[in-house]
């Protein structure tokens, strides 16, 4: 009986310590970590529901940004990667490869020599937050580099301008062997490549050829002026976005994406151009925008060229301010000549007596792409007004180059050219057969399997 009651009252007072949430060690002290007299088990409880909800969202969070991680061309690895470090949830990603000879942990490629075969290579990614991760592995295929060859030709990509019903869509041209002053016209005469997304017009359109020289990308503004001829909405509440097109070859173009670059203080996005930046192994993307002082677009605007940097055309960085000269530029273009870049602006100034040079083409020289020094070669180039969209190329047979400006009241393209890109002094062909009605675009060196199979598909079909 004796030890019943002694077991009875061992169980009522564990029942008056628990209650109490008092625990002492052999000396009165009460123990860390457990329940003090102002907190009960409740509150102790409901502590470890949370604990445990907590870790079930940060679980789901790294779940999702797991299933949402992706790289971009993975499967038809040409150029760098863009490999992500964050997820959308704050998770931290971070990334380990099978070759980093080929591919590094940060993205940068270098591809197997031409004719040793492509190479597969598993990168893994760790998904981390907090102390919950997860790993996704991708098989990047990584092309070999392709051969090298001379150029035998040029491609002419360009628009035709919104007075016509078809007008601002893309429109190709081929030139008649290395000769880049005449050219065939390609598809009959009609766009290769329409948009029926965004503002539904394609204009300005701009072609750049890889560092590896076998994969192309192609981006236009997204605007649309026949029909309506409202200039002021296009420069107010425009299109912040450019569009984006690549390809392996010149004639099988991926599908058309939009991608939205400006800022919401923008109020278009025009003539979208790029330079490739071997200092950072990235795309430098710029173009005008006319920047307002808020984003309700109220207040003085006026047009700035603004820049982003891609690896991928997919991922962009946030845009900066390229060239701001306190009065409207735009449609600027450059070209990488003996460690220089030159670079020609639009200046967007009306001409008058007070600016005489509004409405002309600039032409300015700088050490590197976002060098904040370039300066002045030349204003009013070729000595020709209300001219815009200079596109500037080099020739493959001689030491010239052309540059090609939009005389936008009249012909439309017409070609300068000069044998000195430091003097600025650039003068009309003399003899010249365009494209008809060829409006601000792009010229670029090809190779002759890339001519050869242009040809076959336009010139030659359209032959038989």
């Amino acid at each position: 009986m004796n030890r019943y009651y002694r077991m009875l009252f061992t169980c009522l007072v564990l029942l008056i310590i628990i209650a109490t949430g008092i625990f002492m060690n052999s000396r009165g002290d009460r123990l860390a970590g457990h329940v003090e007299p102002d907190e009960t088990i409740a509150d102790k409880g409901e502590k470890l529901v949370d604990t445990a909800a907590d870790k079930s969202t940060i679980a789901e969070e790294v779940r999702l940004d797991t299933e949402a991680l992706i790289v971009y061309n993975i499967d038809d690895v040409r150029g760098h990667l863009t490999l992500p470090t964050e997820g959308n949830h704050e998770t931290r990603i971070t990334w380990n490869s099978e070759n980093p000879t080929v591919i590094t942990t940060t993205g940068e490629v270098s591809r197997p020599a031409s004719g040793s075969g492509d190479v597969t290579v598993t990168l893994t990614a760790t998904i981390t937050k907090n102390d919950v991760s997860a790993t996704k592995s991708f098989q990047a295929r990584v092309r070999e580099l392709p051969k090298e060859e001379d150029y035998a030709g040029y491609f002419f990509t360009y628009f035709i301008g919104d007075r016509f019903i078809n007008g601002e869509q893309i429109y190709f041209a081929l030139s008649e062997g290395n000769d880049p002053l005449r050219w065939n016209e390609l598809n009959d005469g009609q766009p290769v490549l329409t948009s029926e997304i965004g503002e539904q017009g394609l204009r300005d359109p701009f072609i750049i050829r890889s560092p590896e020289g076998d994969k192309f990308y192609m981006i236009a503004t997204d605007l649309k002026i026949h029909g309506n001829g409202d200039w002021n909405r296009a420069q107010r509440s425009g299109s912040r976005s450019i569009m984006v097109w690549e390809s392996n070859d010149l004639i099988h173009w991926s599908e058309q994406r939009m991608i939205q670059v400006a800022p919401a203080e923008a109020g278009n996005t025009w003539a979208p151009e790029v330079i490739y930046d071997h200092t950072t192994n990235e795309y430098v993307v710029f173009w005008a925008s006319n920047i307002f002082e808020n984003e309700s677009h109220t207040g003085n605007a006026r047009q700035k060229m603004l820049y982003s940097k891609t690896r991928d055309f997919y991922v962009f960085t946030e845009p900066q301010v390229y060239m701001d000269f306190g009065y409207s530029i735009i449609d600027t273009t450059m070209i990488a000549h003996d460690g220089k870049i030159y670079r020609f602006t639009k200046d967007e100034r009306d001409n008058s007596a007070s600016t005489p040079y509004g409405k002309t083409v600039f032409q300015e020289v700088g050490n590197s792409v976002l060098d904040t020094n370039f300066e002045l070669i030349k204003e009013g180039v070729g000595n020709m007004k209300w001219v815009e969209g200079p596109t500037i190329f080099k020739s493959n047979t001689e030491n010239k180059w052309y540059l090609f400006v939009d005389e936008f009241s009249g012909r439309g393209y017409v070609p300068l050219e000069t044998t000195d890109l430091n003097s600025g002094e650039w003068v009309m062909s003399s003899s010249y057969e365009l494209p008809p009605h060829p409006r601000h675009g792009t010229v670029i060196p090809i190779t002759k399997t890339e001519y050869d199979a242009i040809y076959a598909k336009y010139v030659a079909a359209a032959k038989t």
